[in-house]
């Protein structure tokens, strides 16, 4: 699985009840940062125990094919993303530098620090602008001769009053001279030109823990003696993130307990408030309330749009509904987190199919996947329990491959590996529907609140032996006994 396409994706036929008790068809497939914390991206398939050898603090994917009503997205991903203060222009450049190198000549070490005082005092009245809230202060600070990019500020700096924002700061963190090519620094003229990395860093009031935090490519230029900001978007690296505010005008809806951006319209940001707060609801009474009970629902108005707050390469994206992502370059609990939509998938879902997706993503932002050591069974089976006990799915349609499969003397002897939920894996569909039994047996077995707590219990493990000591603790049996009963349960699902 590629660092940048995502996903453990599931391909199954499900049933949901409607709220009028009918049954309809579901066709279902599936910064740099601050120094003193370290850096990190995303995705492929999350909430595995953690090692040595890959971040426990990742993004989820759900991939999803539209059916005859609507999907279900079952599916989650991560990969750690690099660090982009110091990456390269383009993948094949070669890497700017946050301080001097070693080599430089005292003439570029000056140049360097003129560049970055002169950069970091254009930041600072950016900052201060949006604080006073004074449009005509942040203007000041865009280069006059940028016409397109004047007209994107207006939208930026509109957008970040529209929003609410208790915090925003820029911070100049690196620079490179020569990244601009020649006849872009012609084109923007003035004395000098270059391009930075620019920290950002913003909280949304009432919903962010910490700060989100990106980092942006600002073109700088000086011309009669000022120092302009000339573009948001020159030359992005490979898995550098857009925030959602630099994408395009945002209206902005908010819940009981949720907060919808959209980048469409306000009918469609409302549209999302009432779904996005029963998922809340639907969670919290399996997972409980003790957690803060919000999230924040990105609507791109395209695919691209999608592609630009994930950090994804062209078309990534094209059969995946939702995306739950940390919204932070540096892994650390209480990162801000976010529920991506492919806007033309997710409209197509129904409201049914909707209400499934967010109940699985909000499942996963209160149960903190993206900063858990929780194997990815336990992970996606747990989301799928939550999602299908909100909207109740018919066996028989839910777990139709694997069900198949045991009927053919094809019983798993584990519990699914984290390889079994790659996107290229022939069995995929087997996987999630087991993960989802597998939870249900737990339930079934030991009561719900068993079920939470044994999730908990993996969750909040110091050591590699945590699924284990949880088998044994809350559940009083290994997990070979475990596996031995949940077996015959589903061959006695499937009829086997």
């Amino acid at each position: 699985m590629s660092r940048l396409t995502g996903a453990g994706e599931q391909q199954r036929r499900a049933e949901v009840i409607d709220d009028q008790g009918d049954t309809v068809p579901l066709p279902v497939i599936p910064s740099a940062g601050d120094p003193r914390e370290p850096s990190d991206h995303r995705q492929r398939p999350l909430a595995r125990t953690a090692d040595e050898s890959r971040p426990p603090f990742t993004p989820i994917l759900k991939k999803v094919a539209l059916g005859v009503a609507v999907c279900l997205v079952a599916g989650a991903g991560y990969a750690g993303l690099r660090q982009v203060a110091n990456a390269p222009a383009d993948p094949n450049g070669s890497p700017s530098h946050s301080h001097p190198a070693t080599s430089a000549t005292p003439d570029q070490a000056e140049s360097g620090v003129q560049r970055a005082v002169a950069g970091e005092a254009v930041l600072q009245k950016m900052t201060d602008a949006v604080e006073n809230d004074n449009r005509t202060e942040f203007l000041d600070t865009i280069d006059p001769k940028a016409a397109d990019f004047r007209g994107s500020a207006r939208t930026i700096f509109s957008n970040l009053t529209t929003l609410p924002i208790s915090t925003f700061q820029l911070r100049y963190v690196s620079d490179d001279p020569g990244a601009l090519t020649p006849d872009r620094q012609t084109q923007l003229g003035g004395t000098q030109s270059w391009l930075a990395q620019v920290e950002v860093s913003w909280q949304l009031s009432g919903y962010d823990v910490k700060p989100a935090r990106e980092t942006l490519p600002v073109t700088f230029v000086t011309r009669d003696g000022t120092t302009y900001a000339a573009s948001f978007s020159e030359r992005f690296a490979a898995g550098q993130r857009r925030p959602v505010w630099a994408l395009g005008q945002v209206e902005v809806a908010k819940g009981k307990h949720s907060l919808v951006v959209s980048l469409d319209s306000e009918a469609e940001a409302k549209s999302y408030v009432s779904v996005a707060d029963k998922a809340v609801d639907s969670v919290s009474k399996v997972w409980g309330k003790n957690w803060r009970q919000k999230v924040i629902i990105y609507l791109p108005a395209k695919q691209s749009q999608m592609e630009g707050i994930l950090g994804a390469q062209p078309n990534t994206y094209t059969q995946i509904a939702a995306v739950t992502f940390a919204e932070l370059d540096s892994p650390a609990v209480g990162a801000p987190v976010r529920i991506v939509a492919n806007p033309k998938l997710f409209e197509e879902l129904g409201k049914q199919g909707r209400r499934i997706v967010l109940t699985h993503e909000t499942t996963h932002v209160a149960s903190t996947a993206t900063a858990s050591p929780v194997p990815l069974w336990l992970a996606e089976g747990f989301a799928d329990y939550v999602a299908f006990t909100a909207v109740p799915v018919q066996d028989e349609s839910a777990a139709k491959e694997l069900f198949k499969a045991v009927r053919a003397g094809k019983v798993p002897t584990t519990l699914p590996t984290p390889e079994a939920f790659a996107a290229s894996a022939t069995e995929l569909p087997q996987a999630y529907e087991s993960a989802w039994l597998a939870c249900r047996l737990i339930a079934e077995r030991e009561g719900q609140a068993k079920l939470v707590k044994f999730y908990r219990a993996v969750h909040a493990s110091k050591t590699s032996t945590g699924l284990a000591d949880a088998f044994k603790s809350v559940l009083g049996m290994t997990e070979a006994e475990f596996v031995a009963e949940w077996q015959k349960y589903l061959e006695r699902l499937a009829g086997a």
